[in-house]
């Protein structure tokens, strides 16, 4: 399950900085996907062996004085929801505010694991100013400075060790799916149409964590757990429209999952919002399949699904491969395609190609088109192997990996989605030092 660390404090604290700091200067290399454009506001770190999202709640605020305040407290009150560990900054630059005080009183009252972080003490005179932060009543500080990284060792040791333990209580070995999409698109609905009236053949599992309900489905030769975000706590109506609220929700419902079906509403296409939860389902290398919902409200011609499926394709390439089904929930349209779709994709996840036969074909096909040389240096490609991790993932041995660029890397992709199954699946490819 994913474990999030939130930034929240009134704005121009440093905010942005520090997420830049933790989420780039990670020690361990996250892959970009080419072609998704990430959110600012959301990014995945690395600190001893611990993995964990961070949110930045300062990309969500409008900068206008008066709705500012009700705006960062109902931001504080989410992460006091969400996160497992709150960071909340302050500016020593500018001492403590009234705003300073009202969401360390929230948080004082929260019970949550906070860490209070002191920024911009950049020398000693500063160091000394930081004392004045103990008023606020949340115990000891960290005194940083996100612009040069002073102190982020330390308080990144402390968010580390703070992190709760996941906890894996015996669940069956069978796919975690997720139902995804904007608020309204229909997702309650597909849960329904999808389990039926005949609860009795669902078990609930308990999830591990607090948070995410598994429901077992378990019918007609399908076997896997719906991650049901449905049936999570309802917020008040304050909360669902804002941003921060429906991306920390995808961020954990996509963590917690194996494939994920992002649901869009067929009167509106693929739009921005879409594109962001799209972005953190292959950011996190998870199986993906589109489906257009509420398709009974279109007026089709014999044509409309192709050029409307070619239509989102163009949107989210490089990354086209993978499953597009029209549905309608309410109307149990194509839903027992879903099942057999989702047993494809995640045979296609779990897919091992043996070494032999992976060096056979690749290696062909590197033959005749190799990297192209550059400053008259020629990379030569020597072997090819699949890494064992938990998402298709292939190493190519060569002499000069740094040489080779993502046109290249794109070429090969396309040639392995040719010559092996690997629909709805994000690939990583590596080349790597012989």
């Amino acid at each position: 399950m994913g474990k999030i660390v939130a930034i929240v404090g009134r704005p121009n604290v440093g905010k942005s900085t520090l997420f830049n700091r933790l989420t780039e200067s990670r020690n361990a290399i996250v892959d970009e996907v080419s072609g998704v454009t990430r959110d600012r506001n959301y990014g995945k770190a690395t600190w001893n062996g611990v993995d964990f999202s961070v949110i930045d709640t300062g990309g969500f605020v409008e900068n206008s004085e008066d709705i500012f305040e009700g705006e960062i407290n109902k931001q504080v009150r989410l992460a006091i929801d969400e996160a497992d560990v709150i960071l909340f900054m302050v500016d020593v630059s500018s001492g403590i505010n009234d705003l300073d005080e009202a969401v360390a009183d929230l948080l004082r009252r929260s019970g949550k694991k906070v860490l209070l972080v002191v920024n911009k003490v950049d020398n000693n005179e500063r160091l000394l100013d930081a004392n004045e932060f103990y008023r606020l009543g949340l115990g000891d500080y960290f005194a940083i400075s996100s612009a040069n990284g002073s102190g982020t060792g330390e308080l990144l040791d402390k968010v580390a060790s703070s992190l709760p333990d996941s906890v894996n209580e015996r669940e069956p070995d069978i796919p975690r799916v997720a139902i995804v999409g904007r608020p309204n698109v229909g997702k309650s609905s597909l849960v329904n149409s999808l389990l039926g009236e005949e609860r009795n053949i669902v078990t609930p599992i308990a999830g591990t964590t607090r948070d995410s309900i598994y429901t077992r489905y378990n019918k007609f030769n399908h076997d896997f757990l719906l991650v049901d975000t449905a049936g999570l706590r309802k917020k008040g109506k304050v909360s669902e429209d804002i941003e921060f609220y429906s991306v920390m929700r995808a961020v954990k419902t996509i963590e917690s999952s194996d494939i994920c079906l992002l649901l869009l509403d067929a009167t509106r296409g693929l739009e921005a919002q879409d594109m962001n939860i799209l972005s953190l389902i292959l950011g996190n290398g998870k199986g993906l399949i589109i489906l257009v919902n509420k398709w009974d409200l279109i007026e089709k011609d014999n044509k409309s699904t192709v050029s409307y499926e070619k239509d989102i394709k163009e949107k989210t390439a490089p990354f086209t491969d993978y499953p597009v089904l029209f549905i309608s929930a309410t109307n149990k349209q194509r839903i027992h395609k879903i099942l057999e779709t989702v047993q494809k994709v995640n045979e296609n996840r779990t897919r091992k190609i043996q070494t032999a036969k992976l060096n056979e074909v690749m290696l062909e096909i590197v033959k005749k088109n190799p990297p192209p040389a550059l400053k008259g240096k020629y990379v030569k490609i020597k072997y090819v192997t699949q890494l064992p991790i938990h998402t298709p993932a292939f190493a190519f041995f060569c002499n000069l990996p740094q040489y080779v660029k993502d046109p290249y890397r794109r070429y090969i992709e396309n040639r392995m989605r040719e010559q092996f199954e690997f629909s709805g699946v994000p690939l990583k490819i590596f080349f790597r030092k012989k």
